[in-house]
Formats: structure tokens, sequence, C-alpha cells
């Protein structure tokens, strides 16, 4: 389904380029006082279209910041370009006015901060050139009422402002609804996944444990095979303990005791049981508590998110590094961070966080990464994260 909409943006996207270029080429070539290979201008031009073209035309194949500045800037060459060398078409002073809802087009707010004022500067020496020195009135309709103009160009910058903002804005929550429905649909599929397999597993497993624990009692067998059977029972309480973690996000309890919690205590708790857990590594965890916050939770459920965020942290760590846990109120929300300094992860790594089974640890079952955010979504919280390749993980918790 998504392949099928990006096929289709796409090919919205090429008919309308081959629209824009129609309209270059017949901008270049339709009446051009100046038609002709010995005329500088009209080589400029049509190397202008000429580049514009391919650049629009391999942009699909090239998503990145980089080629979206260089498309704008040709955007910026070519319609300031046009404006002198065909003074007498005041709509090219339109043209001039909107060179920065190109980036409004590619959803690229760094791009649109660089083509606002950068477009303000150009048309400022324009309108100085044009008042003090164009001796032969080529720009009569912007020269007779300056000021006009001006405040025209003003309010056009304005109006695209208020036009990006509002798209911008919307997208942004249209970005931010779809991550919802992705981890929605994770914990839909798992719980769906542990409803049909927890029962079958489950009591297979009991019958063999209760048998190897009588097995295990009864004189007739050796020492060596009760150690067997014992090895036996605690691997079976391992399988138990994952089967355990996919009922929780089966049948979440909600009727849960919610208490108020005091997150400092909670941290240093927590901390005080993975400090030691931390020394093997060489791995100190620093604990940085700004003042009391408190939040309504259930407090074994918080330790239980707490300690399996801490730990991977703890294990992400490099030898001898430090995992730095802060606490602090941010208006109506207690905000958690835990930042290690480890390898970090890539945006596709951490857009996959949750997702049963995927975990970047060798013995992991992700498991435990999706009941978190499981507990996290019951309180009303969120779990974010920031990671770049080779700086470290920073994971935000936050409460109400």
């Amino acid at each position: 389904m998504e392949e099928f909409y990006t096929h289709i943006n796409k090919k919205l996207y090429y008919i309308t380029v081959c629209i824009v270029i129609t309209i270059m080429a017949m901008g270049l070539l339709e009446g051009n006082a100046i038609i002709g290979w010995l005329e500088f201008g009209f080589v400029l031009h049509s190397l202008l279209v000429v580049i514009l073209s391919v650049c629009l035309l391999l942009y699909p194949k090239h998503v990145t910041h980089l080629f979206r500045a260089v498309i704008i800037i040709l955007a910026f060459c070519y319609f300031y370009t046009i404006f002198f060398l065909y003074p007498g078409i005041g709509s090219n002073f339109i043209f001039l006015c909107f060179i920065p809802a190109v980036a409004i087009l590619f959803f690229d707010s760094k791009l649109f901060y660089f083509s606002i004022p950068l477009n303000s500067i150009l048309m400022t020496f324009t309108f100085v050139y044009i008042n003090y020195l164009d001796e032969e009135s080529a720009y009569y309709y912007i020269k007779e009422n300056l000021i006009g103009n001006v405040i025209n160009f003003i309010g056009s910058q304005a109006l695209i402002c208020f036009t990006f903002y509002l798209t911008y804005g919307r997208m942004k929550k249209q970005q931010l609804y779809y991550e919802q429905i992705k981890q929605s649909e994770r914990l839909k599929t798992t719980g769906q996944l542990a409803a049909a397999l927890a029962h079958e597993i489950r009591n297979p497993l009991t019958v063999v444990k209760g048998f190897l624990q009588l097995y295990e009692k009864d004189t007739a067998y050796s020492a060596d095979a009760k150690r067997h059977f014992r090895l036996m029972i605690d691997e079976l309480n391992i399988a138990e303990e994952v089967l355990s973690q996919f009922l929780s996000i089966a049948k979440p309890n909600r009727n849960a005791v919610t208490e108020t919690v005091n997150v400092r205590s909670v941290l240093q708790s927590v901390v005080d049981l993975l400090q030691s857990y931390g020394f093997f590594r060489d791995n100190k965890i620093e604990l940085k508590v700004m003042e009391d916050c408190f939040i309504a939770v259930n407090n074994i459920e918080i330790k239980q998110m707490l300690v399996n965020i801490i730990k991977n942290a703890i294990e992400a760590s490099k030898i001898g590094d430090s995992v730095i846990v802060t606490a602090e109120r941010k208006k109506d929300f207690v905000e958690i961070k835990v930042t290690d300094f480890g390898d970090g992860m890539s945006e596709e790594e951490v857009k996959s966080l949750g997702t049963p089974f995927y975990s970047l640890k060798s013995k992991g079952t992700g498991l435990g990464m999706m009941i978190c955010f499981n507990i996290a979504a019951k309180y009303n919280g969120t779990i974010d994260f920031h990671s770049k390749k080779g700086e470290g993980t920073t994971v935000t918790i936050r409460f109400p």
C-alpha cells in the first residue's frame, strides 16, 4: 500500500514537472526579443532552463537536503535572470516575490528559513538598483510606486511565512499521528500473536515442568540426573518468563494500583539496583534529579520500565563510560532522560524499536522495549529516542 501511494506521488510529481518545463521552454522561445545563439542573454536563459529542468527530473532519485538547496538556488538564479533580461514584463516581479514558496513544496524548514532572508536581501538590492541606477526607466511600473511595491513584497513574504507555518505544522502532526498508528499496530500484532500462542504453549510447559520436579525429588535418580532435571526446569522457567511478557502485552493489567510516585525515590532505587551490574563493565550510573517530581503510575511497572531502559543503556555503553540519568519538571510533564555514549543507532534502527523480536542484542527478544512502550502509553506517557551512529543514545521519557 505504501509503495502504491509513493508511485502515485511520483507520477503526479513528474506530470507537474513536465508542465513547469513546458512553461519555461515556452517562455524561452515564444515572442523572445533576444532569441538567437549569439545573444548572451538568450544563451544564459537557455542554460538555466536546461539545468533547472534536469535537476527537477533527477530529484526523486536524489531526495536530499543538498539537492533541494541546489534546486532553490537555481530557482533564484532563473527568476532573477529573466527579471533583468526582460525588464518590460511586469509579471516577473511577482515570481521574485514567491521564490521561497518552492521550499514549501519540499517541506524543508531549513531551506525555507534560508530562502526568506536571501530573497529579502536580493530584493533590497533590486529596489536600490531600480530607484538609483535604472537610468532608462526600464522598470517604470515599479519605480512609479516604489513604496507600494516594497509594501506588496513585504506582504507577500508574510503570506508565504503564514502558509509555511500552517502546512509545516499540519505535516508534523500527520507524521506524529502516523508514528502513533505504527506503534499501535505493533502492539496489536503482538497482542494477537500472544493471545493465539500463549495458552497452547503454557499448558505443555506446565506438564513437562511438573514431571521434571517430580523426578527431581525421586530418590531413584542419581545426583547427576537430578542436576540435569534442575537445568531443564531452569530453562523452562526462562521460557515461562518470556511467555509472561507476551501475556502482559496481550492482556495488560488495567486494574493495576495507581499511586503518586516520587520520581527521585524510584530512580534512586533503580540506580542502586543496577549499579552493581554496571560495575562488571566498569560503567558508572550518574543520577541527577533537579527537583522533587511526582507522577501518577503503578510503582512496580514504572520500575520495570526504568530497569529495562537503564540496563539497555549500560549494555550499549563502552567499557568505562558512564550512563547519565536525569529528571526534571518541564511545564506539566516530568521528563526523565537516560543517556549513553555507545555506538548509537541509525534512523531505521530507532524506528524498528518496539517491533516484536527486533533487538540489537544478540540474545534479545525485543519484548522488553515493547513492554516499556506499553507501560508508557498506559499512563499517557511517551518514550522518544535520539541517537546517532558513533555518538550514543538519549532516551527521553515523559509523564504528565
